[in-house]
């Protein structure tokens, strides 16, 4: 039986303006200060990482999920600044399905709106499609997190319909309605890459 993960788990994807490396344990002193000083980060989580606790806590979660070869999470490093971004990682990783999902990402309030996410989604499609040969990849959301959405849009993911009432929140008795949005194989290849690759700053 083929392993459900075959990349390398030293993966490291970057360019000129980002790197990506896998998250560790360590990484709380990097992601320390946006944790504590910007807890409206996680509005939409279901997994918070405001204050240092709740960040230990997400790490460590991140890196148990980890061990079981389904997701992969990445610290973002931004080149132009010199400082730590945010996480994001790729998760229901299904080689057998040539699937997964792109996600639980977050950035610090300064590296919102710089470019920086498109640079990452664009090493990180780059790398599900030409290396692990992906056929779909799949992107969800709170269905009230416009920010969110409109990020995933502006990269080329087209909207495939919501899941009513699909899970809960945190701190409230609401469920969420999410929003599944995704890029295909051909879409990448077609147009979706250059696209993108031209809105890079």
């Amino acid at each position: 039986m083929a392993a459900i993960l075959d990349f390398p788990q030293n993966t490291i994807l970057e360019n000129e303006s980002v790197l990506m490396r896998p998250l560790q344990e360590s990484d709380v002193e990097n992601l320390l200060e946006i944790s504590i000083n910007e807890p409206e980060t996680w509005e939409y989580s279901l997994v918070k990482a405001n204050g240092k606790k709740n960040l230990k806590n997400y790490i460590q979660i991140a890196l148990k999920v980890k061990e079981n070869k389904t997701e992969f999470p990445f610290i973002v490093f931004d080149k132009k600044s010199g400082k730590y971004a945010g996480s994001t990682r790729f998760y229901d990783i299904s080689l057998s399905f040539k699937t997964l999902q792109l996600g639980y990402t977050w950035y610090g309030k300064n590296f919102r709106g710089t470019g920086l996410n498109k640079h990452c989604k664009f090493l990180l499609l780059q790398f599900a499609f030409e290396t692990l040969e992906m056929e779909r990849v799949e992107f969800r959301a709170d269905n009230n997190n416009q920010r969110s959405i409109a990020a995933m849009k502006s990269i080329g993911c087209k909207v495939e319909g919501i899941l009513r009432n699909h899970m809960p929140t945190l701190d409230s008795d609401v469920r969420r309605d999410s929003i599944i949005l995704s890029i295909l194989r051909n879409e990448w290849f077609e147009s979706v890459k250059e696209n993108l690759k031209a809105k890079l700053l």
